[in-house]
């Protein structure tokens, strides 16, 4: 038995722990939460959904740190 998924992640495929749910992995990454958009297989997550979305295997993310009061960003 594993105890890590694979999940891609701003276009690169990466293992990660089993049981994280976005805000665990977004830790995991060493990413702060604050000023980041997440979309996750091509949705929008919303904030408020992080705790309880949890990190499946074949997950895609996009992960963009908001720069300049949020009219540009870039890729985290």
């Amino acid at each position: 038995m594993t105890d890590t998924v694979q999940v891609i992640i701003n276009g690169a495929t990466q293992p990660v722990p089993v049981g994280l749910n976005v805000s665990g992995l977004l830790a995991h990454l060493g990413i702060a939460g604050n000023r980041v958009a997440i979309e996750r297989n091509q949705d929008i997550l919303p904030r408020t959904e992080w705790g309880q979305t949890a990190v499946l295997p074949g997950d895609t993310y996009e992960i963009v740190h908001l720069v300049g009061g949020g009219h540009t960003g870039r890729r985290v």
